[in-house]
């Protein structure tokens, strides 16, 4: 059965907007694991836009489930994955300006770069992902960098006009979660799934996690991060029924 992992980010970017101490995506991260959350997901931005280093901090130090840490593959980052020994990293590209991440990282090309990059964070036993668009180059250039997982992008299938352009979109990702599958990586979707295309998935087999926050976020503002989490935890229950 898929498992869900939820993104506290945009908990960090609450409190941000006031330089305070509240909401405490901690505390959060720790309601979501309560609510049935498989684990939780920080992306430390190099701006420091929301989740800060005390974020990451403590919860390497309280989770009780599994710390997937979303990261920039820089020198910085990767001192601080190794001092925090979460159970995965994800790789994502950063752009300064952009609201939230745009697309997927661009591997092409980089192979060597990031096989020696992940070299010490594999050796300190730490999972990698890489966050990835369905497009059949960076699938091979992710086997080739010896990624244990790819998370497919789903942004472009989420944002989608219509009907019709999502179906597109959503068939190119089925396509790469076969791909992925058939040269032996495990493959998880993230951004922009809600609590009604995720249902687009309920078909596909062998997805391993569903990386959603800013959805869950939403709807626990108007019903609690309990029940927002609880149930999207039931949708994706009832895909292996």
């Amino acid at each position: 059965m898929p498992l869900l992992c939820v993104n506290v980010d945009h908990v960090a970017t609450v409190r941000q907007a006031r330089l305070g101490t509240e909401p405490d995506p901690v505390v959060a991260a720790a309601m979501c694991e309560l609510a049935g959350a498989a684990g939780i997901i920080m992306h430390l931005r190099e701006d420091r836009r929301h989740v800060q280093d005390r974020d990451i901090d403590l919860i390497s130090q309280t989770i009780q489930t599994k710390f997937n840490f979303e990261m920039a593959a820089t020198a910085e980052m990767q001192t601080i994955a190794l001092k925090i020994n979460p159970a995965t990293v994800c790789l994502v590209p950063e752009k300064r300006a952009e609201l939230t991440t745009e697309g997927g990282l661009n591997c092409v090309g980089q192979e060597e770069r990031f096989i020696k990059y992940l070299t010490p964070l594999h050796a300190a036993g730490v999972r990698s992902s890489l966050f990835i668009d369905a497009d059949p180059a960076q699938i091979k250039a992710s086997h080739k960098i010896g990624a244990e997982y790819v998370e497919i992008h789903t942004g472009h299938f989420a944002d989608a006009k219509n009907r019709t352009e999502q179906k597109t979109e959503l068939a190119r990702i089925i396509d790469g979660i076969k791909m992925s599958q058939d040269l032996g990586l495990k493959v998880n979707l993230g951004h922009g799934l809600n609590y009604t295309n995720i249902l687009d998935f309920a078909e596909v087999e062998g997805i391993c996690e569903y990386s959603i926050g800013h959805s869950i976020m939403a709807r626990a503002i108007l019903v609690g991060i309990d029940r927002a989490v609880k149930d999207m935890v039931e949708i994706i229950r009832t895909f292996a029924d």
